[in-house]
């Protein structure tokens, strides 16, 4: 497989956007390189994962190499040997679950733009988004037997090593696949507020748990936080199981709490037999169950981490609810969801017997404490460890040693579904039959996505990567690919595209192009012939470009001719202010801006008799020149200048708001150089507003501005839209034209509309289903030939919340 990109080649490649951001956000820039992937010490598994991509990088296409690279990162991090990709930032990997890829076959970015309504799910859910670059392999078969590149830390490559020598009998172990093979520190047991919901914890915010007495604890703990090991009897009353006895245990084994409880309500039973509780014991009682809560909440330190058996069922009795918890049920974890007691596990583990049938009922202290002993022997001895040791008391079978004559062990394997399993994580596949180099038991096949998706949903356990490719739709659309696809980026070019008219006779191209190139660079301009006066169809290289022109230009008086502007009318534009509409959603607090020169400014401010603006027939003056070699001297001189131009620009604009950050390209063109455009992201929605209103204070002072409208991860709007090449140029201009004059959406068109609508739903219920905390990433790998290579999608999402089961 190709090495990954390097981040020179990721980053700095040629025109790159040059990118001016302010003081506060250098100061974000610099705490967030410290940090880098790991969270700080101290912080939890319910901080927020998330995933970026800075903006110089955001506007290159990523490679499927570099794509992989981050699902590496995401499963090992820097803990297992692997870098933070070079082209972006995922921000506490270290709390994530899972990883989930979703390939869609036959869709590429256009594709993705075309149908922008009806893909709501993927458009509002998924926050980052970056260009794909096609390859002719299998992405699938790529993701599992990519190579993991070799940690430069001996000590990381020890014990990758140690786990890739695993017998077979650990790799498929509940505590193994739950925990891994190496030793970590406690807060990789704490339960997640996930789990703590779905095994019956009580949990603060859900119904049912409004009159629980919560602890006074930090939002996260630390490998260094004290446990405290809690057990409780109960016993049954008029209104249920209500306590009788608690007990509260520290790190070094000392009881501090042990309370008997007089139950508020009428006693059925005592239950002498499990609590040890008798009548006469609870008839000179008075602590009542709210003394034991106080007591508790006086002792418990807001770092604590209560540990117990089945400890759901003590804090149910208390009426408490705790943020962070271990359970040692959970701990210790069976096959099929079954669990171990705990006089068992104390006595195979350390030795010791409780619960014995001559004591009369359990003594909670003594419960508590073995509990807290538990929990401490496993973060201190390793789930492999405690396995290995354990494996014939507590799960009944032993390991079996190779014979001394067998072959020697393989070399370790460094195939990222291999590493990822000898680390007890598994792989799965679920799509059409194909060659994904996976064990057939990892893999199933289906030929339909609503198939693919039910067989996931299916599964009784998350796998840790699971990969799924949906055909559905490359099936569809392989026949009718070419003139399908053509229609797509024809539509997308409409976008863009502004008619004009009619201009003064004689009027040429260069003139209405220079005129026209103040709202924002200009792909091309098409004088149109067939009309009885001069009229041109004028299509710029960015969407904020039309938007200008509509603005600025409709109604302008050029030599005494008033120009109308407006765009084609297609049945497949009816929709296009829907579409602007989102897209000024995703950029809520970003502007586009143009620079016009003085006397282009005041031209445009002069009112006419008719509806519109004044300027003469040369349009601003400018003449084409020669164009020179710069040398570095001009370079330097040229990239001052820029930097003084954006300065300017964040004074006029930041009396409306903080900027975040100016960006434009990196060299104004030839064509362009008499309206410099630029990009203003303001830190608020409302800052962006108050520019816009005050356009004509703007104008005043040589800007026009609308709201900003390309992704982020589009140099151009147009430059997607190229269309798979033909031959013979003439046929594919004969073709482009056929395709405009006929804009009627046909059936096949309604159909894949009605596809698009029902792939959206589907990924929206898969998305739903998704562990917590799982990296998401659906990918549209666009399409490539020998005719052509049309770029597709990545769009990236970590699932919100703090994570799958433990």
């Amino acid at each position: 497989m190709e090495p990954s990109t390097s981040s020179a080649a990721t980053c700095k490649r040629k025109n790159r956007e040059i990118i001016f951001p302010t003081v506060h956000e250098n100061a974000k820039r610099s705490k967030s390189a410290q940090e880098g992937d790991e969270t700080l010490e101290g912080e939890c598994s319910s901080c927020s994962q998330s995933i970026s991509v800075p903006l110089d990088c955001l506007r290159q296409p990523i490679t499927q190499n570099e794509m992989i690279e981050l699902l590496h990162f995401a499963a090992l991090g820097k803990r297992g040997g692997i870098k933070q990709p070079s082209w972006c930032h995922l921000h506490g990997q270290r709390w994530i679950q899972a990883l989930n890829v979703v390939i869609v076959e036959g869709l590429t970015q256009s594709h993705f733009y075309k149908y922008y309504l009806s893909l709501q799910h993927l458009r509002t859910n998924y926050t980052t988004r970056v260009t794909f670059t096609p390859s002719s392999t299998n992405l699938a078969s790529e993701i599992f037997s990519s190579e993991v590149p070799e940690p430069e830390d001996r000590s990381l490559s020890q014990r990758r090593n140690e786990s890739a020598e695993i017998h077979k009998a650990l790799i498929t172990h509940p505590v193994i696949i739950s925990f891994g093979t190496q030793r970590r520190g406690l807060t990789a047991y704490v339960l997640t507020q996930e789990v703590m919901i779905k095994k019956h914890f009580p949990v603060k915010g859900m119904p049912g748990f409004e009159e629980f007495v919560c602890t006074d604890s930090y939002d996260y703990v630390t490998d260094s936080s004290r446990l405290y090991g809690l057990d409780c009897e109960m016993c049954l009353t008029e209104k249920g199981y209500e306590l009788v006895r608690a007990s509260l245990v520290d790190s070094d084994g000392n009881c501090l709490l042990d309370e008997l409880v007089k139950p508020q309500n009428l006693i059925y039973n005592y239950l002498t037999k499990f609590s040890g509780i008798t009548a006469a014991m609870l008839q000179p009682i008075t602590t009542t169950l709210r003394d034991v809560q106080v007591k508790l909440l006086a002792l418990l330190p807001r770092d604590a981490v209560l540990v117990g058996h089945s400890l759901n069922n003590d804090l149910m009795a208390l009426k408490l609810i705790h943020q962070h918890v271990i359970d040692t049920s959970l701990l210790y974890k069976r096959e099929f969801g079954q669990r171990f007691k705990l006089k068992v596990l104390a006595e195979t583990v350390l030795k010791r017997q409780i619960q014995t049938e001559e004591k009369k009922g359990h003594n909670p202290t003594e419960d508590a404490l073995a509990a807290l002993e538990l929990a401490q022997y496993f973060i201190k001895t390793g789930p492999r460890q405690v396995v290995e040791r354990h494996m014939e008391e507590l799960w009944g079978y032993a390991i079996e040693e190779d014979s001394p004559d067998c072959a020697p062990a393989p070399t370790p394997s460094h195939r990222f579904a291999d590493v990822l399993q000898t680390l007890g994580r598994s792989v799965a596949f679920v799509g059409k039959r194909s060659d994904v180099a996976l064990d057939l038991s990892k893999q199933q096949w289906h030929n339909s996505d609503k198939m693919v998706l039910a067989s996931f949903r299916r599964q009784t356990r998350h796998s840790f990567l699971s990969v799924l490719q949906l055909p559905s739709l490359s099936g569809h659309l392989k026949k009718r690919f070419p003139h399908h696809y053509r229609t797509v980026c024809a539509n997308l070019r409409d976008m863009c595209v502004v008619f004009a008219g009619p201009f003064p006779a004689g009027a040429s191209e260069g003139e209405v192009k220079r005129l026209f190139g103040r709202c924002g660079p200009v792909e091309k301009v098409k004088m149109l012939k067939l009309t009885s006066r001069v009229h041109a169809e004028v299509e710029f290289r960015l969407l904020e470009g039309a938007l200008l022109a509509l603005k600025s230009l409709n109604g302008f008086n050029m030599q005494g001719q008033c120009i109308k502007v407006q765009r084609p009318v297609y049945e497949s534009m009816l929709d296009l202010d829907l579409t602007l509409d989102a897209l000024m959603c995703e950029n809520s607090s970003q502007l586009y801006a143009v620079k016009l020169k003085p006397t282009v400014a005041e031209s445009m401010q002069i009112s006419a008799k008719v509806n519109g603006h004044t300027l003469d027939g040369n349009c601003s003056g400018n003449t084409p020149g020669t164009t020179a070699k710069v040398n570095r001297k001009r370079r330097r001189h040229i990239c001052k200048k820029r930097e003084v131009f954006v300065e300017t620009v964040r004074e006029t604009f930041g009396r409306f708001g903080a900027v975040e950050r100016v960006f434009l390209p990196p060299k104004p063109e030839r064509r362009d150089r008499h309206a410099r455009h630029v990009y203003i992201k303001f830190e608020s929605s409302e800052s962006k507003e108050a520019a816009l209103s005050s356009s004509k204070d703007l104008l005043r002072q040589n800007y026009l501005a609308c709201p900003s409208l390309t992704p982020h991860h589009l140099r151009s709007w147009v430059a997607m839209t190229t269309p798979v090449t033909t031959v013979d140029p003439d046929l594919e201009a004969a073709a482009e034209d056929e395709e405009r004059t006929h804009r009627h959406t046909s059936s096949q068109d309604q159909e894949v509309d009605a596809m698009m609508r029902r792939l959206d739903r589907h990924l929206k219920r898969l998305f739903r289903y998704l562990p917590a905390g799982t990296l998401s990433v659906v990918v549209l790998p666009g399409h490539t030939s020998a005719e052509g290579h049309i770029p597709g999608l990545c769009l990236m999402e970590v699932t919100p919340g703090s994570g799958g089961e433990q």
